[in-house]
């Protein structure tokens, strides 16, 4: 049974950052695509990041490009979201998510796309 676990989410002022990781157990992590993805109240839920299973190509929603990083660490089964200049509209419950990926050169922006999924962990951005 495969189970992500995310943590550190919390509640920030506009410009301050803070770190997101999601720990996977079971299933081969060193062959899930990951991809982060956010859904603030009364909207549907976003792509934020994604990243491949080596760690060497990652994809970013326009609206954080510059601002967040996605990466992985294969032997500790888990990925960060870097998340700097925080803004108040990237409030939202951030979620982890994994599937398994039979190559390194197809992304995954889509929840659809996506086989296991975290709980989500809450950010407050204040302005």
């Amino acid at each position: 049974q495969v189970q992500l676990v995310e943590s550190g989410g919390g509640l920030v002022q506009a410009g301050d950052s803070l770190r997101l990781s999601c720990v996977v157990s079971g299933g081969q992590f060193n062959r899930y695509a990951m991809g982060w993805f956010r859904q603030a109240p009364g909207k549907e839920r976003e792509f934020v990041a994604t990243i491949i299973f080596s760690g060497e190509k990652t994809v970013y929603a326009d609206s954080v490009k510059g601002r967040f990083t996605v990466s992985r660490e294969n032997v500790k089964n888990t990925v960060y979201l870097q998340m700097n200049s925080l803004k108040p509209e990237d409030t939202a419950v951030y979620y982890c998510a994994a599937r398994w990926a039979y190559t390194s050169i197809v992304f995954y922006t889509t929840g659809a796309n996506y086989t296991y999924w975290g709980q989500g962990t809450q950010v407050t951005v204040s302005s």
